[in-house]
């Protein structure tokens, strides 16, 4: 297994930039970003300083769902690129040091795959177990009461087989049976595909919608209370129609595979109310997957002491228990910087998430334009492409603010991405945040995170290192991270007013980074959202 001088593996610690690849850069002019897009930006990624990328999906897909509907897992889609693409960008990162991690859908396909064509045939052919099929009720009415994330019952009616197919997301997104040994043969074959091409690891969407209960038991309800809802699925206890308890057992054949290509890194998302059992079940000892991500931070409205604690502290045991990987924005949550600051220095509050992030114990995952502290954009609804916005406007905010195309150039015409019409509008205030223009300024949020990532690749107590808290007053957080003769000091105020400097926070100390100290004073009160990490 690939191992730094550490010891440990290359992933254990690493820094993923995540892209989504419709929104990076667009290299022919359709208005959809593409792979030769991605590679003609390999250069500028490797100088954040980060361990590698992971790219969303782009595998052929009718893109109901924008790829995560897949209609070939062993293919990209046309409107990406070609194999020949992928090859190129898999050569030139590796040529950089970068690490390549792309995702695996392994709990549904596009209703538009092979597979689901021949299962819908008839209930006698090779593939007809392949995807949950189920009789109606004698009414007519859908098997049970589960319900799609994105609204409406979990099940549609086929005529062809005169039975309803299970669905947790869209109905164009058939549930496959990973009850059936097949189906999780092809699946690992599809996968073997891509580390055959030079792949360093997966990241598993949706892992644990992968498997249900057999017997088709009802949901129990969820008490509404205050809550608004916008989707029925919020009204159940998700307990027969995901987290089935032989999930981990399929993984373990994930990971028997990825072993055989060395240190692949492969990480779970887990969603739901309750995702530490399952993270602790996909990740435990050395025969699963590597990491796991939830959402304690994706969709939290606030950022407080209290939350950081919250989820770091499920963590600070001996690596056996579990790696973590952390998230503050992706593809699938409104950006973190505008879900938690509502002031006017957007920039200053953008370096201190930047820093808490990959300040954490386990993986931070940076989400593209987070390096540059892009807030969410507002897209009218007549530009909304995400069908959960269209469904449930104005009632969320969808995933398409988060999905804006990246802004490469302040004067170029769409910030650069594109030649043609982008396929969601460049963002507000994005223009003034492009790349181009943090380039040039020394004390950008770009060259703090780069500044940022340079202080943690360089330091074992931050990248592998243990954690503790140090009991200090809201909002201040101070956390300690240590490996062998490294200690490492971070505090971070997170409130909007100037705090009383704690005790632990030593007068002589020097400072490896900073911000929102003003003038470089460090022997006063902690100013208003800043962070300070030295060496104690």
């Amino acid at each position: 297994m690939e191992q730094e001088q550490t010891g440990q593996p290359w992933w254990r610690g690493a820094v993923i930039y995540q892209i989504y690849p419709r929104s990076y850069l667009d290299s022919n002019g359709d208005g959809i970003g593409d792979l030769p897009g991605i590679t003609g930006k390999l250069s500028y990624i490797a100088s954040l300083g980060v361990a590698g990328i992971w790219i969303s999906p782009f595998f052929t897909s009718p893109m109901k769902d924008f790829g995560y509907d897949v209609s070939d897992y062993c293919d990209v889609d046309p409107i990406f690129g070609t194999l020949v693409d992928f090859d190129r960008l898999i050569e030139e990162a590796h040529a950089l040091g970068l690490k390549v991690v792309i995702d695996q859908v392994m709990s549904h396909t596009s209703d538009a795959h092979a597979w689901f064509a021949e299962s819908r045939r008839d209930r006698t052919n090779d593939k007809a177990d392949w995807y949950v099929w189920r009789d109606a009720r004698p009414d007519g009415t859908p098997p049970n009461n589960w319900q799609a994330v994105f609204g409406g019952a979990a099940w549609t009616w086929d005529a062809r087989r005169q039975q309803y197919y299970m669905h947790n997301f869209l109905s164009e997104q058939p549930q496959l049976n990973l009850h059936n040994p097949e189906v999780q043969d092809a699946l690992l074959a599809a996968s073997r595909f891509w580390l055959e091409r030079g792949v360093d690891g997966f990241r598993l969407d949706a892992i644990n919608f992968s498997m249900f209960d057999p017997t088709f038991q009802d949901n129990p309800a969820w008490e509404i209370g205050d809550r608004t809802i916008t989707r029925p699925f919020d009204l159940q206890h998700h307990v027969h129609n995901q987290s089935h308890p032989n999930i981990p057992l399929y993984l373990e054949r994930v990971r028997a595979l990825t072993d055989e290509f060395g240190a692949v890194f492969t990480v779970a998302e887990v969603a739901g109310p309750d995702p530490l059992p399952e993270m602790r079940a996909f990740t435990a000892g050395d025969s699963r997957l590597n990491s796991a991500y939830n959402f304690d931070f994706l969709y939290a409205s606030s950022l407080t002491p209290g939350r950081v604690k919250r989820a770091q502290s499920n963590w600070t045991g001996p690596v056996e228990e579990g790696w973590p990987s952390w998230a503050f924005s992706n593809h699938d949550a409104p950006r973190c910087v505008s879900r938690w600051y509502g002031g006017t220095d957007r920039n200053r509050f953008a370096k201190l998430t930047n820093a808490l992030l990959l300040c954490l114990r386990g993986n931070p995952i940076l989400y593209q334009g987070e390096e540059l502290g892009l807030p969410q954009a507002e897209v009218p609804f007549e530009r909304l492409q995400d069908p959960e916005a269209i469904a449930n406007w104005p009632l969320t905010l969808g995933r398409d603010g988060a999905r804006t195309p990246m802004p490469w150039v302040s004067g170029a015409p769409e910030g650069g991405f594109t030649t043609g019409t982008p396929w969601l509008p460049v963002g507000q205030g994005h223009l003034e945040a492009a790349v181009d223009v943090q380039d040039d300024h020394s004390e950008s949020v770009l060259n703090f995170t780069r500044r940022l990532l340079g202080v943690r690749g360089a330091s074992r107590a931050l990248t592998t290192g243990d954690i503790a808290f140090e009991d200090v007053e809201a909002p201040l957080l101070a956390l300690r991270r240590s490996a062998g003769d490294e200690t490492l000091l971070c505090i971070f105020n997170l409130g909007e007013a100037a705090q009383l400097r704690p005790s632990c926070m030593p007068k002589d100390a020097d400072a490896l980074l900073a911000s929102g100290w003003r003038d470089g004073d460090m022997t006063g009160s902690v100013p208003e959202y800043s962070v300070w990490i030295g060496r104690i």
